[in-house]
């Protein structure tokens, strides 16, 4: 399953900042003691209770302002709420219940989304009765918390993540979702429509043309899928901070962690950008199945060289991504289309793969006599055990005698040859490095 999605949600200078940043960690989101401080949605990863979770941090909803400002800020709450799994409709215990509160609470209860309310700022007792206000929402029990002071927290996420386990039970069904990404203008519509055989998505030269995320079901071999044809991913300078691409690229995004398999189409024509390589690491970080779609490739001048270089160039500017196949199309002309679902289906398949305990660690004891595991001090590292503990992607954890000894380069390396000795391409691996006691030593 995709990691969920929760929203904080609330009026403008009720902590919302602050309790992102307590959540998540670090400081990330601005904390200023001024309304409107936060003018963009953050998002950033949260774990509890061996639920990890992307947290999304928004501008404040002010429903009766109706300035440009307030009015796009409160559009891009609703598109976070739209987009969330669960939200925490975040109040101010200190200043009690407001015309904005109850506001809010409105357009939450429309959303149909499972909501926990969190009573913020009460870290003394003189303010605990603030608390009862809340009750008159009608929007199940407030959960008294304090962000600056951490105090609650853990209440509050543990109701958040009740929901997960529902959450995870709709999900799990037969059908592959496969999402087209990229940069605008580079052929995304065009494919879709060179799949399914019609033009269900506007195809226009015009750069931005899809605002949405559309997902378009179809059969191929007897399996059912779903296409989804999302938005331009652009380089955040390049969005107008009135413009509604803004909402497009947290869609896509979206897009992307929703579905099982990301065909990333690049322009043959302006070959692999900056901003191809950053959309290829998000489907890299989230785990993704991929394939490297390059399209309008008819428009290229070629010689019996030319698609061998054009490998080597994206072989190094993707270095991180070197398991990732590349297929040259054209989605015009129809030219190696009908290539395209075979990649995807091999790249699923690749990304639920499952290896028994026994051969792992048959592959891993070679690994280790081909190559010595480094040393630190007088102290080796040791691999004592293997496991595949998930799929999608794979993940392994590996047991040592010390996790500090464990080098990035080795670590590489241990995922280099699991992935030559089983024959993985086209998905990330997760190698878990975990320490223990000395026992079933490799």
């Amino acid at each position: 399953m995709s990691k969920p999605l929760v929203a904080i949600v609330g009026r403008p200078n009720v902590g919302k900042s602050t309790f992102f940043n307590r959540v998540v960690g670090r400081r990330i989101a601005i904390v200023e003691d001024t309304p409107g401080v936060t003018r963009d949605r953050i998002y950033s990863d949260g774990t509890w209770l061996n639920h990890t979770f992307t947290l999304i941090d928004t501008g404040g909803i002010e429903p009766e302002r109706e300035d440009i400002i307030g009015a796009q800020m409160r559009r891009q709450a609703e598109f976070a709420i739209e987009t969330a799994d669960v939200i925490i409709f975040l109040v101010d215990g200190r200043e009690g219940l407001t015309t904005a509160d109850r506001g809010v609470a409105d357009i939450l209860r429309r959303s149909n989304k499972p909501v926990v309310i969190a009573v913020n700022k009460l870290d003394h007792q003189k303010y605990f009765d603030g608390i009862y206000d809340f009750y008159e929402l009608g929007i199940g029990v407030p959960i008294s918390i304090s962000a600056e002071q951490g105090l609650g927290l853990g209440d509050l996420l543990d109701e958040v993540v009740s929901y997960f386990d529902a959450a995870e039970e709709q999900e799990e069904n037969e059908t592959v979702n496969i999402a087209v990404v990229g940069k605008p203008n580079v052929g995304k519509s065009s494919l879709v429509n060179a799949l399914l055989g019609d033009e269900r998505t506007i195809v226009s030269e015009i750069p931005g043309t899809t605002r949405d995320a559309i997902d378009s079901p179809f059969s191929y071999g007897g399996k059912d899928y779903i296409l989804v044809d999302t938005a331009g991913i652009r380089r955040k300078r390049s969005i107008e901070d009135e413009s509604i691409e803004r909402y497009s690229v947290i869609r896509s995004l979206s897009a992307i962690r929703r579905v099982d398999v990301a065909l990333i189409v690049v322009d043959a024509a302006q070959g692999l950008s900056e901003q191809d390589v950053r959309i290829a690491g998000y489907v890299h970080e989230e785990g993704k199945a991929s394939v490297l779609i390059i399209n309008k490739w008819d428009l290229i001048e070629k010689n019996t060289h030319t698609m061998n270089e054009f490998k080597k160039k994206l072989g190094v500017d993707l270095a991180f991504m070197d398991y990732v196949p590349m297929l040259f199309i054209s989605a015009l002309s129809g030219q190696r289309v009908n290539k395209v679902m075979e990649y995807a289906e091999h790249a699923y398949s690749q990304n639920c793969k499952r290896i028994s305990t026994g051969t792992l660690n048959d592959i891993i004891s070679e690994a280790v006599m081909a190559v010595e595991p480094p040393s630190d001090k007088g102290r080796r590292l040791k691999i004592y055990y293997a496991t595949q503990v998930a799929i999608k992607p794979p993940t392994f954890v590996l047991f040592v005698n010390d996790t500090e000894l464990m080098h990035f380069s080795y670590k590489r390396y241990l995922e280099n040859y699991l992935r030559k000795s089983f024959d993985i391409t086209a998905t990330p691996l997760r190698l878990i490095i975990r320490q223990r006691t000395k026992k079933d030593e490799i």
